[in-house]
């Protein structure tokens, strides 16, 4: 079963600043509280990360996946897809950035995710891993962007 995620929060960082820090997968280690490790596989020729392995602390144990990032719509929308994963089987998302028309140093955030994992969880856990989820695709990304 596909899980769907869609959180929005208004930041207080502009929507170039709030780009560059997602567009910049390589410094997600020092935001993302649960991930262990990055490692880039391919850049555009812009030298962006277009395709990214990634090691997550995830339910007492580690998971590892590859996503390809897709920048056809940036600097308003930042898109990824699973490329593999060894115990999830979809992780495609994104980040969209609009910019507050009455104040442009704001910006609002929506983080979308849709995830699959290859073994089925409890509800109850799924409920805490998508929390976690939440908190680090906004609360850690806020803290990030605003300071």
């Amino acid at each position: 079963m596909i899980d769907k995620l869609k959180v929005s929060r208004v930041v207080n960082a502009d929507t170039q600043r709030c780009h560059a820090l997602v567009a910049d997968v390589e410094s997600y280690g020092s935001w993302v509280s649960d991930l262990r490790e990055v490692s880039v596989g391919a850049r555009d020729d812009q030298g962006r990360v277009t395709e990214a392995t990634f090691r997550v602390a995830a339910m007492g144990r580690s998971a590892t996946y590859s996503l390809i990032y897709d920048y056809s719509e940036s600097p308003s929308l930042i898109k990824w897809e699973l490329a593999s994963g060894d115990i999830i089987k979809r992780l495609d998302g994104s980040y969209r950035f609009d910019g507050l028309i009455d104040d442009p140093r704001q910006t609002e955030v929506t983080y979308e995710l849709a995830i699959e994992l290859a073994v089925p969880l409890p509800g109850f856990v799924k409920r805490r891993a998508e929390g976690r989820i939440a908190h680090a695709a906004l609360d850690d990304f806020q803290s990030k962007v605003e300071g």
